[in-house]
């Protein structure tokens, strides 16, 4: 069963319920507070829509590879940013996601 996070009114006190999927209540009351449902805080494992574009040194080259690097995403169809240093600019989830590709590049803690 999945955990539920809630706080209080002012977010200075927090605790977690465990309910079953689409039981969990949208307010609790503990020790004479009443507690709202934290939509946030349950989502925190999720990646986070903000962060783009981002500059990837993992998925990056020796600068002085830039320009082919440049040149090869361009060639496969998706054209990226490279920074000087070599690394590529993903503009957002989808576009990392294709020029990963288009290299031959997996990444197994992606969420896409």
């Amino acid at each position: 069963m999945p955990t539920y996070c809630y706080r209080n009114e002012d977010g200075s006190i927090r605790t977690e319920k465990i309910c079953p999927i689409g039981e969990a209540p949208r307010q609790i009351l503990r020790r004479g507070v009443v507690m709202k449902r934290d939509f946030a805080a349950e989502n925190a494992g999720v990646p986070a829509k903000k962060g783009w574009p981002m500059t990837c040194v993992a998925s990056g080259v020796n600068a002085a590879q830039a320009g082919e690097l440049r040149d090869l995403l361009e060639k496969k169809g998706v054209p990226t940013e490279v920074t000087p240093d070599g690394d590529p600019v993903y503009r957002d989830a989808n576009h990392r996601r294709k020029a990963l590709k288009a290299r031959g590049l997996v990444d197994k803690q992606s969420f896409t």
